[in-house]
């Protein structure tokens, strides 16, 4: 009976490591989009606001994941994006998706 319950603790011990990482793994699936755009957020800074073609001008630093050099570049916005919120000289951190038509901001937030 002793050796059952050595075993038992031993067992449970040793899967303990595996439950726990595994636990974390499927915390991270429930908000995939958090470490996504964290890692994926660009910062600039709003130069122009097109409200009526729904089009921003952003001045930005480099853009590893997209292979973009530091410029001035005018973006699309999708329908989330607010733009009644942002103003011209506003600093923030933005996401970008290449699209056929071009680059288009899917999420942007002030910079911190």
């Amino acid at each position: 009976m002793k050796s059952l319950v050595t075993a038992i603790a031993l067992a449970s011990t040793l899967a303990f490591p595996a439950i726990a990482q595994q636990k974390a793994g499927d915390h991270a699936s429930h908000h995939p989009d958090a470490a996504a755009s964290a890692a994926g957020m660009a910062e600039g800074e709003i130069r122009k606001i097109d409200r009526d073609a729904k089009k921003l001008t952003i001045k930005h630093g480099e853009i590893k994941s997209l292979d973009m050099p530091p410029m001035t570049m005018v973006y699309q916005v999708t329908d989330g994006v607010v733009l009644d919120k942002l103003k011209a000289g506003d600093k923030v951190r933005f996401a970008i998706e290449k699209v056929a038509s071009g680059f288009v901001v899917t999420d942007i937030r002030p910079a911190p």
